[in-house]
């Protein structure tokens, strides 16, 4: 039993590792001790508590049981995470991790025409790659949210990022993605990421964001 344990625990542990696209590392996800630690204690129990023809069931009933519960709300994520990473490698749309909240960055200059709120149809590959995971993945609220640079008056840019944000919203509920789970918004360039005196800052400051939260 210490051998099947032990297994477990290491088969856990590497289901959670995942390889960021951006700078190829691989990493254990944020969850996966929680995990490991809780399917060892599961397997415990589940071997303690079964009868002797049945110890080898209750090992992995336990096991799955107790990763489930060790992982909770962060290993929910971080299957999610690894799933937006694989299908998003390439794509251009950043995928960052803030505690148990994702957050994916789609830059303006690859997911609408400049000055334009229709979504560029090459993006909608992308799109549909998200809504896959969000749709199997559906106990997160998804916060979309538009930003742009500081050129051209305040109101301007403030109605531009509400439309491009209202544009992925409405593309994610013709894709199922329910719209009870979506807070839609604009803020213009009230909140950059970069430097608004250069062409790269402005560049990325142009962009929507979803953000998955758990519910």
């Amino acid at each position: 039993m210490k051998k099947l344990c032990t297994a477990l625990c290491v088969l856990t542990l590497a289901s959670c590792q995942t390889i960021d696209p951006y700078t190829g590392e691989t990493k254990t996800s944020k969850a996966a001790t929680g995990a490991g630690i809780g399917a060892v204690a599961g397997a415990i129990i589940g071997a303690a508590t079964a009868s002797k023809k049945d110890r080898k069931k209750g090992v992995l009933t336990g096991a799955v049981a107790g990763g489930a519960i060790g992982g909770g709300i962060g290993y929910y994520m971080d299957v999610q995470e690894a799933l937006l990473r694989e299908k998003l490698q390439g794509s251009g749309v950043q995928v960052k991790r803030e505690g148990n909240n994702i957050r994916l960055v789609m830059p303006g200059n690859i997911t609408f025409a400049t000055g334009k709120h229709d979504i560029n149809p090459s993006f909608h590959g992308v799109l549909d790659s998200v809504t896959l995971v969000l749709n199997e993945y559906d106990q997160t609220a998804i916060k979309v949210v538009g930003h742009t640079d500081s050129t051209g008056s305040l109101a301007l840019n403030e109605a531009l990022s509400e439309q491009r944000a209202g544009s992925v919203a409405r593309y994610l509920r013709q894709k199922q993605v329910s719209e009870g789970r979506m807070q839609v918004s604009g803020f213009g360039p009230r909140y950059p990421i970069a430097s608004n005196d250069n062409v790269e800052g402005r560049q990325a400051n142009r962009r929507v964001e979803l953000e998955l939260l758990p519910i």
